[in-house]
């Protein structure tokens, strides 16, 4: 291959894969974006993923790695793991990092390899009760999650009545199965954790407890909502969601005394060795030094004043989105939120999620159908998750939410019109679309007014390729 095919600008050598690239570059401007672990990232961390650093490899941690030439990939490292601490206000004595995990699947993954260990016992938040697949999913019929079939998983639940979490069962439950590990942690629940009752459930059982803050970190590094480091043990998170930095994860742990015997012997954590271990060389090859130092980045940006304003505007933005839904007859599950998102119950309207999902993205409204307290199957979701982040990140206020959800309650009930033609299955519900032009013409319509809405805020990002 020639040099120029090489070497060129991708505009030049691939012109097919980057008028793709530009597409979705205008989709993602033109569109309202409410996937709730969604966001836009900056552009120093942009900058950060499509640097050099990209072609090191560098297996190990630094200063035992298996390549040379890491002399500088090693300070990245070490500035990565120095301002994660400093993102959460932790004790570099008490608390070390792991910024190495590709993303939060594998960084849960390398906590439940390196403390649980095979067929060890873990109890997680049931998927359809808001918990997350890597929390130890499984059905009466089929292991969905990896971590349901190398560890015995035990969910707990929300009550189907609040979508509450149940503490009283899950300390009953733990009593009964004597987890290894317990994980504070959601997917889609709107509402803060109880970590201090956590701690007391996890203490009585001897079980280590982790928080998997990933939805949430943003908004734990900007102190607007609790901690869960004053009460666990290990706490892992994605990077992107609300802290708006890479795809990638991190994992926090305790170092130091875990406890005191009654005769005074100090137990001491054991975490660092394990957990770095079953990152590499137990389930990963060498670090993405790129997102590694974005990461570092993004941590830096974390701790900014500018940043925390950001977190307090996703939070306004949140609960104004609940407050505006429910003056339109929508049910919200738990009654509104403390955080990011709002779970939407779609048989308030007679609807399912999938077909108003489908409406929502046909006007180029982004979210994700979910289940809802009371759910039977994650397949048949009753609910759509909406979240904030990402349209707080482009300047939207608590005024703007307000045409934000006049232009979903515009787009579900022309669902409510296809839905009495199609019936509730999502294959007719398309195919109602496809063949009426009055449905047609009333969502191209909608579109057309949430497009030339969307595009008055800008993207963050590159403004050209």
């Amino acid at each position: 291959m020639s040099s120029q095919l090489l070497n060129g600008n991708l505009w030049d050598t691939d012109p097919e894969l980057y008028d793709l690239i530009k597409k979705e570059k205008s989709r993602q401007h033109a569109g309202l974006e409410m996937i709730a672990s969604e966001n836009f990232t900056s552009i120093p961390v942009l900058q950060c993923l499509s640097t050099c650093l990209h072609n090191k490899y560098s297996e190990g941690m630094p200063h035992q790695r298996y390549y040379g030439g890491n002399e500088y990939i090693d300070e990245i490292e070490l500035l990565a793991q120095k301002r994660s601490l400093e993102a959460y206000r932790l004790n570099a004595d008490e608390w070390g990092v792991n910024v190495q995990p590709y993303s939060g699947s594998p960084a849960n993954f390398a906590v439940y390899t390196g403390i649980v260990e095979p067929h060890g016992r873990i109890m997680g938040l049931d998927l359809p009760d808001g918990g997350h697949l890597t929390h130890g999913f499984f059905t009466a019929t089929k292991k969905i999650s990896a971590t349901s079939m190398f560890f015995e998983s035990m969910p707990y639940k929300v009550d189907p009545k609040t979508g509450l979490i149940d503490y009283d069962k899950l300390a009953e439950t733990a009593r009964l199965f004597k987890p290894r590990l317990i994980i504070a942690g959601i997917s889609c629940y709107s509402r803060c954790l109880d970590y201090k009752r956590f701690r007391q459930i996890a203490d009585e059982n001897g079980a280590y407890l982790m928080a998997d803050m990933a939805h949430i970190s943003g908004l734990v590094a900007a102190g607007v909502i609790p901690s869960p480091f004053e009460y666990c043990d290990i706490v892992t998170t994605t990077t992107h969601k609300t802290l708006r930095g890479p795809r990638a994860g991190v994992i926090f742990f305790r170092k130091g005394v875990r406890s005191v015997k009654a005769n005074g012997t100090k137990v001491m954590y054991d975490l660092e060795n394990k957990i770095n271990q079953a990152v590499f060389p137990g389930l990963q090859g060498g670090p993405h030094n790129h997102a590694i130092a974005a990461i570092a980045t993004a941590m830096k940006q974390a701790t900014s004043a500018e940043f925390v304003e950001y977190q307090k505007q996703v939070i306004k933005n949140a609960q104004r989105l609940c407050e505006g839904l429910k003056s339109r007859g929508y049910a919200i599950a738990t009654g509104g939120t403390d955080v990011h998102l709002a779970l939407v119950d779609m048989r308030s309207a007679g609807l399912t999620g999938a077909p108003a999902e489908r409406v929502l993205e046909l006007c180029s409204i982004a979210c994700n159908k979910n289940t809802v307290p009371g759910d039977k199957s994650a397949l048949h979701p009753s609910g759509i998750r909406l979240g904030t982040p990402a349209l707080t990140t482009r300047g939207l206020k608590e005024t703007d939410i307000d045409r934000v959800v006049d232009f979903i309650d515009k787009a579900l009930k022309i669902a409510q019109e296809v839905t009495k033609v199609s019936g509730p299955k999502l294959a007719d519900f398309n195919k109602a679309i496809e063949e009426n032009a009055e449905f047609k013409s009333k969502i191209e319509n909608l579109k057309e007014q949430v497009e030339n809405y969307s595009r008055s805020f800008p993207l963050p990002g590159f403004e050209k390729y």
